[in-house]
């Protein structure tokens, strides 16, 4: 009725005095080619027991390729693992972070001593609280694991969400020709002309014109308020214009030089210039009483910022120099002199008290930070070209750098990690002009191709992990001027 290489097989299965007569046959004759297998799954239970990968293995080429192509992240990754532990497993994971850590903790098992197959009788179903007429395909603690809170990955677009030109926009190192105002409104220094362009309207008008004089425009700097903006110029003396008005207010004499740095501390106008000097001037009184005068570069002054809280001014010079001035002396407080080109780019940190970033020229090439409050340098990172501008984000602790030869390019760092979040291009001269929005999401960048590029970069989302410290009375200040309101 049945063939003998079938029946040989079922008694092989069923009875083990037949599998043994069988396999010793099997052993002195030649083996015979068999059609099939028929396997005996009588009385096994497998369970699936989770071997531990190489850990090597997730960091390789060809692993870290494929996640980038899929989208996939570590996260995702490690919930996904957690998910299949809970189904298969049981293992009731309920947080992937907590799981996270639980697997840098523990020592991996190698998989060579973990059988793949346990062999044992069946175990009641326990079904920890759960209810057994749930809707949902997997477990209570697998919908736990995937409700759990996940931070969400920043995309930042790598191509500017606004283009503008900007003709005669000047492809001049130590100058600085764009500043964005708190009233949303952006001044740009083109040849002899001041331009603003509204952000709300895009609508342009022209300030002042500085033609009939033969001069032309070197730097230019909004006031904190956004009403007042302040024009360096060829020639050496600075112009105050009400914007509302439309009016000049005031003319500042003293540099025998091009102006190319100023900055604003209240009604206090600091600017840098060619020939060495940074002069302090208040704008509501008459000039030479209000005159302070602060030597120390050897070279042109290409760079000028104040601290958060305005009590220092930090000045980067042609001569590879920084330094950091008070408003109590007429000789800085601290001189940095690591730098092996000029110091334009120079950028004060809003979450880190004390904590400034600068940036060297081509010969340097390296972004640095230093504790003010110490007088010590920090960490150095070489970006591979010339630093033009540095800018932190007023709400997360990134800063964003824009470079000049070879690169061209601008990029988006992470603090203290220094690691890359974005590098974006497009410009093809120098990127030497910066300037940071209003509610610090987007910046634009001008370059010598004589255009004005518009960027994404920032989050608008206040960082969680922000220090508030109870000791700041500011910040309580406001916060009761708010609620009175």
């Amino acid at each position: 009725m049945f063939s003998p290489e079938y029946e040989k097989r079922i008694l092989k299965h069923c009875s083990p005095v037949a599998r043994n007569l069988f396999d010793n046959i099997e052993l002195s004759t030649t083996p015979t080619s068999l059609d099939r297998f028929i396997p005996c799954r009588a009385h096994n239970n497998w369970q699936t027991c989770y071997a531990s990968i190489n850990k090597s293995n997730d960091n390789s080429p060809q692993t870290s390729k494929k996640q980038r192509d899929c989208g996939e992240t570590a996260r995702d990754s490690l919930a996904y693992s957690c998910l299949l532990k809970n189904e298969l497993l049981g293992s009731a994971i309920d947080d992937v972070k907590t799981a996270g850590e639980e697997r840098n903790e523990n020592s991996y098992t190698p998989a060579a001593k973990r059988s793949l197959f346990k062999y044992q009788s069946p175990t009641k179903q326990d079904y920890n609280g759960e209810c057994p007429y749930s809707l949902s395909p997997v477990s209570a603690k697998s919908q736990k694991l995937l409700r759990s809170p996940r931070k969400a990955t920043r995309k930042i677009s790598r191509i500017p969400f606004k283009v503008l030109d900007a003709p005669e926009l000047q492809d001049d190192f130590y100058l600085n020709l764009v500043d964005w105002s708190s009233q949303n409104v952006l001044a740009v220094g083109l040849g002899s002309c001041v331009y603003l362009w509204s952000a709300c309207t895009s609508q342009v008008t022209r300030l002042c014109d500085l033609s009939p004089d033969s001069n032309t425009v070197t730097s230019v700097s909004w006031n904190e308020r956004g009403n007042t903006v302040a024009v360096g110029t060829h020639h050496g003396y600075v112009t105050v214009w009400d914007v509302a008005a439309n009016k000049q207010i005031n003319k500042l004499n003293g540099h025998s030089a091009r102006v190319g740095a100023l900055a604003w501390n209240s009604d206090i106008l600091s600017s840098g210039s060619r020939d060495r000097w940074i002069i302090q001037r208040d704008t509501r009184t008459p000039q030479l009483q209000s005159e302070r005068r602060l030597a120390g570069h050897r070279q042109e002054v290409c760079g000028l910022k104040w601290s958060p809280d305005n009590q220092y001014l930090a000045s980067g010079g042609n001569d590879n120099r920084l330094y950091v001035w008070n408003q109590h002396s007429v000789n800085p407080v601290q001189s940095y002199t690591e730098h092996m080109a000029a110091v334009k780019a120079i950028a004060w940190s809003p979450h880190h008290h004390g904590l400034l970033a600068s940036g060297g020229g081509t010969a340097d090439r390296c972004i640095r930070f230093w504790n003010t409050l110490t007088g010590q340098p920090m960490q150095c990172v070489d970006t591979g070209s010339q630093v033009c501008n540095l800018a932190w984000s007023k709400h997360s602790s990134e800063l964003v750098s824009t470079h000049g030869y070879s690169q061209n390019q601008i990029l988006v760092w992470k603090y203290p990690s220094l690691t890359q979040v974005a590098k974006l291009t497009g410009h093809s001269y120098r990127v030497l002009y910066l300037a940071l929005s209003p509610d610090g999401e987007a910046i634009v960048t001008g370059a010598g191709d004589e255009t004005l590029r518009f960027w994404n970069v920032f989050s608008k989302a206040r960082s969680q992990k922000e220090n508030k410290s109870v000791l700041n009375l500011f910040a309580n200040i406001r916060n009761i001027v708010k609620y009175s309101q």
